[in-house]
Formats: C-alpha cells, sequence, structure tokens
C-alpha cells in the first residue's frame, strides 16, 4: 500500500464527520498485517504538546503490547521533551528525527492537522509502506494514507484509545498515563467546552489501571521552576488590553521575546501556559500570546470564549486549529503581527452565533500551532 502523502498541503474538506467503520477497518489491518520484522514510525507535531505526546507514546506502549519491536517515536525539531512530560512511560522509545528510520513500513502521525507540521520527517509518508493519520483537528487537510479524524474528539487520544480497543490491546498504567496526560492537557483539566460526559468515562476508565492524577496533574500542570515564574511576572507585566476590538468583544495580548526567555534561563517550553493566564482575562473574548522564536518570527497562541472563531483568524494567517484554540506563525514585530490579528477578527464569518456554532465552514489553510 502506498503512503499517498500530499507534500503539499491541501484545503481541508468539511471535517464535520467521525471516521468510518471503513478507515477503522482499514487502520486495524495495516496494523495487525505487517509483518513479524514490521518497521514502524510513530510521528507527531513539531514542538509536541500534552495531547501530542501523550497520545504518540501510549499508542506505542500499546503496539509494544501487541509484539512489534522495530518501533520508533520521533517528532521534527530539537530532540527536546517539555520538563512536566520527562517521566511519562515510553520516553525510551523516542529518537531525535535524525536518528528516525528513513523507510518504515508504516508512518502513524499523532495529533498532526497537516504535513508542514512535520517538518524534515514529511518524507517518511511517501516512502512508508502504508500511512495512519490520527487526529481530531477540523481543519485536518487529508494527508497520508488511512485517516482516524474526529473533529467532534477532545483529544487525538479520544482517537487513540477507540483504536487501541479495536486492536484489542487492554490499557496498563503505562498507556494510561499517557492517554491521560494527552486529555487533561487538551481539556483544560477538564474544564473546556468538548469535556464531554463521554470524556469523564474515558477518565474513568484510565484511571481505573491505578494510575495517580494527582501526581499526574502537579507534574503538568502545578510545578514550575522559580525563573518560569519570574519571566511570567515580565510577560504579563506587559499585557495590553483592546476592549474595543473583536467587534467589541475584547482582545487581550502580551508577548515574550527571545531576551526575555535567556534573562530567566527558560527554554521556549516553559511559555505554553502563559496563554491561560492571560484568557482569563474578563474583559476581553479573544487572547493572544506571541512567542519570538527567532528575530521577526512568532509562533502565536489564540483562545477565545466563545463568541469569535479564532481558527478562521489564524487560518487566514496560515495555522489553524480550532475554533476556541488556534495559532499561527507570524511575522514581523509584535505590532504589526498583533495588527494582522486585529484586522482579521475584524472581517465577516468570525463571530459565532450565540450557540457557540459557526457562522460558516472553516476555510483551508495550514496548521501551524495549537
Amino acid at each position: 500500500m502506498s503512503g499517498g502523502a500530499l507534500l503539499a498541503d491541501a484545503p481541508p474538506p468539511a471535517a464535520t464527520e467521525q471516521p468510518t467503520e471503513a478507515e477503522w477497518a482499514a487502520a486495524v489491518s495495516a496494523i495487525t498485517k505487517l509483518p513479524a520484522d514490521g518497521r514502524v514510525l510513530l510521528i507527531c507535531h513539531v514542538n509536541p504538546d500534552g495531547d501530542a505526546l501523550g497520545s504518540m507514546l501510549g499508542f506505542a506502549l500499546g503496539l509494544r503490547r501487541m509484539g512489534v519491536r522495530r518501533l520508533q517515536a520521533t517528532f521534527p525539531g530539537r530532540p527536546e521533551v517539555p520538563e512536566p512530560f520527562r517521566a511519562m512511560p515510553g520516553l525510551d522509545l523516542l529518537v531525535p528525527a535524525t536518528e528516525a528510520d528513513p523507510d518504515p513500513d508504516l508512518v502513524i502521525c499523532f495529533d498532526v492537522a497537516a504535513v508542514s507540521r512535520l517538518g524534515d520527517l514529511a518524507d517518511r509518508l511517501d516512502r512508508a509502506g502504508a500511512s495512519l493519520v490520527l487526529d481530531h483537528h477540523a481543519s485536518n487537510t487529508r494527508f497520508g494514507g488511512i485517516h482516524l479524524v474526529d473533529p467532534d474528539a477532545a483529544a487525538t487520544s479520544v482517537v487513540v484509545e477507540k483504536l487501541l480497543v479495536r486492536l484489542g490491546v487492554p490499557l496498563d498504567q503505562g498507556i494510561a498515563e499517557c492517554l491521560y496526560v494527552a486529555l487533561a492537557t487538551d481539556t483544560g483539566s477538564f474544564r473546556f467546552d468538548m469535556t464531554t460526559p463521554a470524556v469523564h468515562e474515558m477518565a474513568a476508565r484510565l484511571l481505573a489501571t491505578g494510575i495517580r492524577p494527582g501526581e499526574i496533574s502537579r507534574r503538568i500542570f502545578d510545578t514550575r521552576p522559580f525563573g518560569a515564574v519570574r519571566l511570567y511576572g515580565d510577560v504579563l507585566g506587559r499585557t495590553q488590553l483592546e476592549p474595543l476590538e473583536a467587534g467589541g468583544r475584547g482582545l487581550v495580548w502580551t508577548y515574550a521575546t527571545l531576551a526575555d526567555l535567556a534573562r530567566h534561563e527558560q527554554r521556549p517550553y516553559t511559555l505554553e501556559p502563559l496563554i491561560d493566564s492571560v484568557r482569563c482575562t474578563a474583559e476581553a473574548d479573544v487572547s493572544c500570546v506571541l512567542k519570538q522564536v527567532a528575530e521577526g518570527e512568532w509562533a502565536v497562541s489564540m483562545r477565545s470564549k466563545g463568541a469569535m472563531d479564532v481558527s478562521r483568524v489564524a487560518v487566514a494567517l496560515g495555522g489553524g486549529g480550532h475554533r476556541l484554540a488556534a495559532g499561527f506563525t507570524g511575522y514581523g514585530s509584535a505590532p504589526e503581527v498583533i495588527e494582522a490579528i486585529r484586522a482579521e477578527l475584524g472581517r465577516d464569518g468570525v463571530a459565532l452565533d450565540r450557540s457557540g456554532a459557526d457562522a460558516k465552514a472553516p476555510t483551508a489553510g495550514r496548521q501551524d500551532q495549537e
């Protein structure tokens, strides 16, 4: 079977349906029909978050339980696991992207909505015998061969658990901890709107294995180096509130520079939770954090409380994501990037109706963040 990669990001179809039975069957077949010495390469997106890393490692441990031995997990870019995730099970399966198998029999991608998020690892899709994409982004471009994309899922880990069930792999504590980290991070500790009864039921299944949620949560959400605390103080101190933007619904934003990171001796990943400290601003529906990654280049995280569709803004600026959480890579100065965001927030179709539903379906775009 050909990997069937699309090396240029294509406009996504209307991703509103769950995977079909034929897609589930194809995914199961691609895994169960691997030869005894079959090589499997698992890839998540650049700068992996809890859902990307947890989903990938949880599934990797499941494959190991099935007897798959020639198994690697990786992600593009700097081979650095953020500190909160360094105690997760399955890290022994991680290899730097430079050491990833160049010609695997099967490639499986996790939480990746577009091939651009695979960086230098994108070529593995065309060189693999088969490729499988597990994701929950509505903006998924349907790259690769077999798609398990569920935009109604709260996290990619939800799709992963369903596939493990179909493969007959029971949960153990290692798998459960990885999937719990993934589920908890993408639901904001079960606070976001996608936290459905089914999400809590999945969490209950994971907890039933004996994992310790308090310990996991302290490690993931409640532990920061003192330098990061001082860094947050500096960055939050320059936060700007613009109550008239976003159609009068309010915009709040701030930015962090490479100099900020250097001054407090912090790695870039320490800034990821900062958006939660900004989004709580009562006077603004939309919140943004700009994180400098190079001269004139910014990783932009956006959130909405429900009145605005920030995925439309992100898609228009080269990124993607969800209605209430999205991002993109911005270029220029911080004021120039914010001005581009203001302009997109003022366009038709960005405001949502009172039910929180999209006024229009998402348009094409490259998934770069969130």
